[in-house]
């Protein structure tokens, strides 16, 4: 199947985000550690490229340590960029963002601005995450969350200090998702609503992509018999181990894809890095 997603507020949102990096110095995307092309958004990173930007590399805890650190590498290499990694265990706090973004301003433009009024625009893909790193950094509840994309529908506006405000957006996919196998990653991750895509086509990607690179993780998590690498196979493995089985005895494929796809998403099968950043020659 074709995987695409762009329901009506995202155009809307995607026009109200034009007009508020007018009045922006430093935009802030957050990328989800586990795969930071697929879920870097070209419409977000075709926008205002002059103005500085922190790239914050959220669930860093899903994802591998030691390939993270490459990306945070590549993507400091880059012109008016800095890279973050946020975890559970070190998150970014209100503090260690105004600083980046006071150092990046004042290396744009090289001018004294601690008494002047400066904006940051925090933008993404949906269930990235960002809701969750705008509570922490605020350190109170100011977005909802939840567990399904496009919780967040409208632009928030949050005083960070005397002299910062971050202005918080809805996540925003693009019209067409024309790398399908970046698309069929990030509906692993879950950054698709579940009623726009078929969960078992989902799952047979995320089991045959997981068996060519992390075969060992599904033969502990499942207990299944070594040499076996066809999707389907493993993914009749995983019902038969955790009786996904209909009274007729046959295969339940959603239920058996949801158990695939939640154990993927919620770290019980590990961390997985599904990309990696160019060879240091490349930057």
């Amino acid at each position: 199947m074709t995987i695409g997603w762009f329901p009506g507020h995202m155009h809307k949102a995607s026009k109200e985000l034009d007009n508020a990096l007018l009045k922006t110095h430093v935009i802030i995307e957050v990328l989800d550690a586990r795969a930071p092309f697929a879920s870097t958004n070209p419409r977000i990173a075709s926008m205002r490229p002059e103005l500085p930007r922190i790239r914050i590399l959220n669930k860093s805890d899903l994802a591998q340590t030691e390939i993270t650190q490459q990306w945070q590498a590549y993507f400091d290499q880059q012109d008016n960029s800095i890279c973050l990694s946020n975890t559970q265990q070190n998150p970014i706090s209100a503090r260690t963002l105004i600083a980046k973004a006071s150092d990046l301003v004042r290396k744009a433009d090289q001018i004294q601005f601690s008494q002047r009024k400066n904006q940051i625009v925090i933008g993404g893909i949906p269930n990235v995450g960002k809701s969750t790193l705008l509570n922490q950094i605020c350190e109170r509840k100011l977005a909802k969350t939840g567990n399904e994309p496009a919780v967040t529908l409208g632009q928030q506006r949050v005083r960070l200090s005397d002299s910062w405000i971050l202005i918080d957006t809805p996540g925003l996919l693009w019209p067409k998702l024309t790398d399908q196998h970046a698309a069929y990653l990030l509906a692993a991750m879950g950054t698709i609503r579940n009623t726009a895509i078929d969960a078992a086509d989902i799952a047979f990607f995320l089991a045959e992509y997981l068996s060519k690179h992390y075969q060992q993780r599904l033969f502990d998590r499942y207990k299944i018999v070594k040499s076996k690498n066809e999707a389907e196979i493993i993914l009749s493995e995983i019902a038969n181990y955790r009786g996904s089985i209909t009274n007729g005895g046959k295969i339940d494929w959603n239920k058996t894809a949801e158990i695939l796809l939640n154990d993927f998403r919620t770290g019980k099968l590990g961390r997985f890095s599904l990309e990696r950043p160019p060879l240091r020659t490349d930057y």
